[in-house]
């Protein structure tokens, strides 16, 4: 006689329709298990890269420096700093020198003026004129202004400078990243005159440049910087290893050279941030990976009793033959494990090969990989055991202690307990821990605050929601058999199946509902922070860019290029005791200036009163707190808004300079240009018009973009869960129609026999469907929206900005889930009627 363990795997395929539902369930545990890991590294590598965008890309590596250094001592540093390098894995070191501020002559008059060298600088420098001869490259500003020839040297004291063999575009601010940690020395300070800098003559080799050190014999080095340039890491693990051995290089040459040069690791900041960026987002989603996997153990263990009550009869047989509870919990492993090793294995490969799509941009480490695939293992034996488990258990009460009655009023009690009254008070609970969730902004720390209690806020309510929905629909159900429609015979059939199946209908209901309000509360705040994000950023510069420029242009005296007249407005700035005023152009200032949320009907009324005569009083608008200034001197306050651009919530007034004379407009120290173009576009027709500029700032740059990102790659884990169980709802809906196949096809058989045409059958199967995902739909949008535009406000990780995070439009999430779910709710009646058209006679019968 055959065994049956050894048959168990033939006999497993008698039901293929269990098999595929273990199958997902383990890939659904496992391919969750592994995503959150995945998922965290993934924002660690995501915040590495974004902190090699920041810093400047020769400060990935170690980087060395020397104050006041003597000129004949930096050929000894730079060949010990080789040396260690090459140890330790860098490339060449970069070396760039600068000499103190000289007074130098040139062309009859003096000049501050710095020498300065840096290996492959010429290749980073914009050639106006001239040739690479030995000698030097003078800023186009100075040689233009000192009327310098090619080929003339300057003096300074007395001593003959190298020959000026070209000259160059001025480096300005803000400067090209190869020049950004050389910006204090190679970058002339033309904003602040108290700092002494000058025009930077840069050599043209290392040869001219230390024969230059010894012709005018100068003693030390201002500053000397040794960088190296190493690629950008993409990774956590990438950015460790190249700060440890960034560290480890630092050691080995300050014990090689003492004193003479200072070592440091710049980017050791921002490895810190990304490590903490990738705990915050791993702790952060932690409870909602570890609630998503007892939910796959759940559908286990659902896997293992549907097993055991479609082998009872196998089971009695073998109990009564002598066989342990384990031993028959041994074959429900058997049947079904292959399907679950499978179902886990692709379920972590999967989690690996989509974490493009899901996931933060940036690569993971082996370390995570690793841990993910542990975890996933972990969850597949968790699960083999929990199936053999649940069967061993059942079959010892049953078989060995003859306890069957007590099943039904336990699952009468599950039923009866009121879960929605423990998940609302969870609710309040994590709603009580978000409302100071974003407290720690105003500190200054590029990361938000850290609760992951807070961030299931969203999970709770959706869940609340769903189990309220599926109380009243099984109340509704259970008391349907007093519905009479028979008039309407399509909806009175659909009536009678949905009561027939009241808990596959509620268990359907609860996973769509909480499926759906997990995607709108994820999506929406998701891309509320984006939005917050590029709002904040426009409010703050006050458009696309704002370049400060020359008071020649604010005075009217230089018009704008044509590439900016159609598309900027000039600002001008006072800061007296009155606080900050903000002279603008009415004309052109509502075109060019981003106003983020304040009503522009509002404000485009008070800037039409800033006009007047210039003998009144001025017109103008209070920003700010209600008494929060003092009056502005000889003025008329036209309205008061909370915000205004480029003011941000700074306290201040607005006034139109059309009632400014023009000695006032004279005395206005700073003037900018705000524009709708990029700052890269806006520079450019600067200078192409010859048009003086400092500095300038674009919406792209002006705010630290991290912990806007750091939010939204916590929430994609919460929309990654809907969206799986959105998939695991629609396979359980098809799976609900397809496990009645027999009896839909003998309904339908009998409704057809006694008269109903097809297409009313077809639309009773679609009321059916059609009102379980339309009630799953409205109450998972609803309450997902809702719960987005609760949260985000309180998410908002710099409320210190204006205008606060808000709910984004949610009309394209809406229309596609009311698409998907038409498009499910169609295939799922068209496999039903399919099955009465395809039954055969013997399958009725059966039925």
């Amino acid at each position: 006689m055959q065994l049956p363990w050894r048959g168990a795997l033939k006999a497993a395929f008698s039901s293929p329709l269990t098999m595929i539902v273990a199958a997902v369930t383990a890939l659904i545990a496992c391919f969750l298990a592994t995503a959150a890991v995945l998922h965290a590294s993934a924002a660690g590598g995501a915040t590495a890269l974004h902190q090699s965008g920041i810093v400047c890309p020769d400060e990935y590596g170690p980087m060395f420096t020397a104050h006041l250094a003597k000129p004949s001592a930096i050929p000894a540093v730079n060949e010990a700093i080789a040396k260690r390098a090459a140890q330790h894995g860098f490339g060449t070191p970069v070396t760039g020198m600068y000499t103190p501020v000289l007074q130098s002559e040139h062309g009859g008059s003096g000049y501050r003026t710095r020498l300065a060298y840096r290996d492959g600088g010429l290749d980073q420098l914009k050639q106006v004129s001239g040739d690479r001869a030995p000698g030097i490259w003078m800023g186009e500003t100075l040689s233009a202004a000192s009327h310098t020839v090619l080929g003339t040297t300057g003096t300074f004291l007395g001593k003959p400078m190298p020959p000026v063999s070209g000259t160059y575009q001025d480096l300005t601010r803000p400067e090209p990243r190869w020049w950004c940690s050389q910006q204090p020395w190679a970058v002339e300070n033309r904003v602040d005159d108290q700092v002494k800098t000058g025009s930077v003559l840069f050599a043209t080799d290392r040869a001219t440049f230390d024969n230059a050190m010894r012709q005018l014999d100068i003693a030390a080095l201002d500053q000397v910087v040794i960088t190296f340039y190493e690629p950008a890491p993409r990774s956590l693990a990438a950015a460790e290893d190249l700060t440890e051995r960034s560290r480890a290089m630092v050691a080995d040459v300050r014990a090689d050279l003492g004193d003479l040069v200072y070592g440091s690791v710049p980017f050791d900041r921002s490895l810190s941030i990304a490590q903490q960026t990738q705990h915050n987002v791993l702790v952060s989603i932690l409870p909602l990976a570890a609630i998503s996997v007892l939910v796959g153990c759940a559908g286990i263990a659902t896997v293992a009793l549907q097993w055991y009550q479609r082998r009872h009869a196998r089971l009695r047989l073998l109990a009564a033959r002598g066989s342990a509870p384990v031993s028959l919990g041994g074959l429900a492993a058997v049947e079904l494990g292959p399907a679950i090793l499978l179902g886990g294995i692709a379920g972590g490969l999967l989690a690996r090969s989509l974490l493009g799509v899901y996931g933060p941009a940036g690569d993971v480490g082996g370390d995570a990989i690793t841990l993910g695939f542990a975890l996933s293992g972990g969850v597949l034996v968790i699960s083999l055991l929990l199936l053999v488990g649940v069967v061993a258990v059942r079959a010892h009460r049953e078989f060995e202690l003859a306890r069957t009655r007590g099943r039904g009023r336990f699952a009468r009690v599950l039923r009866m307990f009121p879960w929605e009254l423990a998940t609302a008070a969870m609710a309040v609970v994590s709603w009580n821990r978000m409302v100071g969730y974003g407290d720690a902004s105003k500190l200054g720390d590029p990361l938000p605050a850290i609760d992951p209690l807070a961030l299931t806020y969203p999970v709770f309510v959706v869940l609340t929601a769903g189990l309220v929905a599926a109380r009243l629909v099984w109340l509704l159900l259970h008391a349907s058999h007093r519905a009479r429609f028979w008039s309407r015979p399509a909806l009175q059939l659909a009536i009678r199946r949905l009561a027939s199946a009241r808990a596959p209908v509620t268990g359907v209901l609860v996973i769509s509902t909480l499926a759906i309000g997990m995607l709108a509360a994820g999506t929406s705040i998701a891309t509320g922070q984006q939005e917050a994000l590029q709002t904040k950023a426009g409010f703050f510069v006050g458009g696309t860019s704002r370049v400060d420029t020359e008071s020649a242009v604010g005075l009217g005296t230089k018009p704008l290029p044509e590439a900016l007249r159609d598309t900027s407005t000039v600002v001008g700035r006072i800061s007296d005791a009155s606080g900050v005023v903000l002279v603008i152009d009415p004309a052109t200032f509502a075109k060019a200036a981003e106003f983020g949320a304040l009503p522009r009907d509002e404000v485009d009324a008070l800037i039409a009163k800033l006009d007047g005569d210039p003998n009144a009083p001025v017109p103008a608008i209070r920003v700010g707190p209600q008494g929060s200034l003092p009056p502005l001197p000889n003025s008329t306050i036209v309205g008061r808004l909370p915000g205004f651009p480029i003011l941000g919530t700074q306290v201040g007034y607005v006034i139109s300079r059309t009632v400014l004379s023009k000695s006032k407009l004279a005395d206005i120290g700073r003037w900018s240009i705000v524009s709708t173009v990029s700052q890269e576009s806006a520079l450019a027709a600067l200078d192409a018009a010859g048009i003086g500029r400092l500095d300038a700032v674009s919406k792209s740059g002006a705010l630290n973009a991290l912990p806007f990102y750091v939010i939204e790659w916590t929430v994609e884990f919460l929309t990654l869960l809907g969206a799986v169980l959105g998939v695991v709802a629609v396979l359980a809906l098809l799976v609900a129609v397809e496990t009645r196949r027999r009896q839909n096809a003998l309904a339908g058989a009998l409704v057809l026999r006694m008269g109903m045409r097809l297409r009313a059958l077809l639309g009773s199967h679609l009321i059916e469907l059609g009102a379980l995902m339309t009630l799953a739909a409205a109450t998972g949008v609803a309450c997902g929206v809702t719960v987005a535009g609760l949260s985000l406000p309180r998410l908002d990780p710099a409320t210190f900005l204006s205008p606060r995070s808000q709910l984004p439009d949610p009309t394209a999430f809406v229309a596609s889930v009311l698409v998907i779910s038409a498009l499910v709710v169609a295939l799922a009646g068209w496999l039903a009627v399919r099955s009465v058209r395809t039954a055969r006679t013997a399958e009725l019968i059966r039925a």
